[in-house]
């Protein structure tokens, strides 16, 4: 039974004047407890990383750097073939960004999250994971690494005794191996729905695949995304639900210290 948890989403995804998804940064953050702000390589600007990190010291919420593939047009959603130390050191130049806004604003860097398919390919890549995770740890030995409980990422960051938050997809469904049957176009989803499927994930520690069979589930963060319809409504749900549930909400490094 999980007591407390965190609950992040992915900020701050546009370029100039153009915004991805319906959902408004300042109505988001004020439901959330970590965001992973868009760091200008899949999308996010000077501007816009400036605008969300305010707000996330408005409220209180924990701040993440989200790097991507250098894909603007593909939204970072396309696999890009190249060596793991340019990934890496397309990861650190975004990561500094974030963490640079963040000290101009008195808010502490968190945590890292990789975007999309930069996300997926850590998880099946053990080099790209290991060379991220030791370039990270010689930034900051406290800068926690979102990722899934199954990913080669976890594993590696937990031997090298990193510290690492798993997550769990609200707003996505499961493959029976534990993986995230990735879709290109969501459709509008029941808040309610999706609450229950995180307060039975909180209570019980499993999830219902797609195939229809009960799989055990670790995570220490719930994840919804900012482009998914209906955004507000489902985080506010999740929210009221796991409120009543006696679920406390918070920031990953403070799930991590009550551990």
């Amino acid at each position: 039974m999980r007591k407390i948890v965190d609950l992040n989403c992915d900020m701050g995804e546009g370029f100039g004047h153009w915004v991805l998804g319906e959902a408004p940064d300042d109505q988001l953050m004020e439901l959330i407890s970590s965001a992973n702000i868009a760091a200008g390589f899949h999308a996010g600007d000077p501007n816009s990383m400036d605008r969300v990190i305010k707000l996330a010291n408005h409220y209180g919420v924990g701040l993440g750097a989200h790097p991507g593939y250098r894909d603007l047009q593909g939204f970072g959603r396309r696999y890009i073939d190249t060596t793991p130390e340019e990934l890496v050191n397309d990861i650190i130049y975004q990561v500094g960004a974030v963490r640079e806004f963040g000290r101009r604003h008195g808010i502490r860097l968190q945590h890292v999250k990789p975007h999309g398919a930069l996300y997926m390919e850590a998880a099946r890549n053990e080099d790209l994971s290991r060379l991220m995770i030791e370039s990270l740890a010689a930034i900051s030995g406290d800068l926690i690494v979102y990722c899934m409980d199954i990913s080669k990422t976890c594993a590696i960051a937990q031997r090298l005794g990193h510290p690492v938050v798993r997550e769990f997809y609200a707003d996505r469904d499961y493959g029976k191996d534990g993986s995230i049957v990735f879709t290109r176009k969501v459709g509008r989803l029941s808040p309610e729905a999706i609450a229950q499927k995180c307060l039975r994930a909180c209570l019980e520690g499993k999830v219902t695949t797609v195939e229809g069979h009960d799989i055990d589930i670790a995570f220490e963060s719930i994840c919804f995304h900012s482009d998914t319809p209906g955004a507000v409504e489902i985080g506010r749900a999740i929210r009221r639900v796991l409120t009543e549930n006696n679920i406390t909400i918070a920031p990953s490094s403070a799930v991590l210290q009550a551990a």
